[in-house]
């Protein structure tokens, strides 16, 4: 069996497991929400969105609990669902019990290619960066020092897996991409568990995103190297906002003011920085039961872009980067995007419009 067709097999496990041990991430109406007034409805009358209680989904932490998203829609009930992985929300989408999510590239781009290019559109971006190697400093004092140790990622084929593989491709080693030994052990842990594994010893590093890399830092860990620094302009897709193609079709006007809700709450980061922050760590400690450290959370947020524009080029260069590693299988990604709505809110607001780079609806 290929490592592309083993990897396929993984991944549907995984969307298994993911789903039965969150249970569509114990999908309820988010009571953290802002109450507004009740007003006209929309073509439907209730979207259900899902996302993750994590600072990389601020956009969506901050728009649902600010009532900016519910404002939007007007009469239409907003309902939320929140989920630990990128394919448990993506089988949740292709499944119907969510309309939109907010997820990360590497689970967009499989879903879109495992339901043959059908099943969902990216409609807006989110967030960028926020990814990086931390390690323990008393084993690992260079890239060098990275082979033969064990570096944790959160999951077979997620976004920061691929990156990390991809990485050390680059450096000439050389990893099985499903099992992940080699000249660097790829340990894929849960986020919510890296911090143990880290301090027991089993892994001596993590290639993570924000706030799990933070968090690592503040038990010793020090960080080797930050993603942004190995992309053009330092930026590089993290979250997109992902819907339904079926409920793209037939609510379009709904898909349209989650965006303009999804704008306004990357507009008011951007204004209320300081604000933002607390209003998204007091989203977490609401749907977790445990606020971030406040110190954890300022560190994390300064690597954290909040930007509508998808970075559709990174989408595409990541998905490359997932095929040489053996993940992906030359996938045909033409279509995955489709701009029209949030470029109109854009036009709007007078702004420029944001490129799909040629990987947009035709």
């Amino acid at each position: 069996m290929r490592p592309s067709q083993r990897f396929g097999s993984a991944l549907a496990l995984l969307a298994l497991c993911a789903l039965s041990a969150c249970g569509y991430g114990s999908q309820r109406v988010d009571s953290t929400a802002k109450v507004l007034p009740k007003g006209a409805e929309l073509s439907t009358t209730e979207v259900r969105v899902g996302y993750f209680p994590n600072l990389t989904h601020a956009t969506a932490l901050v728009g649902v609990r600010e009532g900016l998203i519910q404002k939007e829609l007007g009469g239409t009930k907003l309902s939320t669902a929140t989920f630990g992985a990128g394919p448990a929300a993506i089988e949740a989408l292709a499944s119907g019990s969510i309309d939109l999510a907010w997820v990360g590239p590497s689970p967009a781009v499989n879903g879109y290619t495992k339901l043959g290019g059908k099943g969902l559109r990216i409609v807006a971006g989110a967030a960028s960066g926020g990814v990086k190697l931390v390690v323990d400093p008393k084993k690992i004092k260079t890239v060098a020092d990275v082979k033969g140790r064990r570096i944790a990622t959160p999951q077979l084929g997620n976004t920061q897996d691929v990156a990390l593989l991809h990485w050390i491709s680059t450096q000439g080693w050389h990893v099985d991409p499903v099992s992940g030994r080699g000249d660097v052990s790829v340990v894929r842990t849960d986020t919510k568990m890296t911090p143990n594994a880290y301090r027991s010893g089993s892994v001596d590093g993590a290639w993570v995103p924000e706030p799990t890399a933070s968090l690592l830092v503040e038990q010793g860990a020090k960080v080797l190297l930050d993603e942004s620094r190995l992309w053009p302009g330092g930026r590089f897709v993290i979250t997109n906002l992902v819907v339904s193609q079926r409920f793209l079709d037939e609510h379009p006007d709904v898909v349209e003011a989650v965006i303009r809700g999804s704008v306004a709450a990357n507009a008011w980061i951007a204004d209320s920085p300081e604000e933002a922050r607390r209003s998204a760590n007091e989203a977490v400690r609401e749907l977790t039961g445990k606020a971030l450290p406040a110190e954890v959370v300022r560190t994390a947020w300064s690597s954290l872009v909040f930007t509508d524009d998808p970075l559709a080029a990174t989408l595409g260069a990541q998905a490359e980067h997932a095929t040489e590693a053996g993940l992906l299988e030359n996938p045909v990604l033409r279509g995955i995007y489709d701009l029209g709505p949030l470029n109109r809110v854009r036009a709007q607001a007078d702004r420029p419009p944001v490129d799909d780079a040629g990987l947009g609806v035709p």
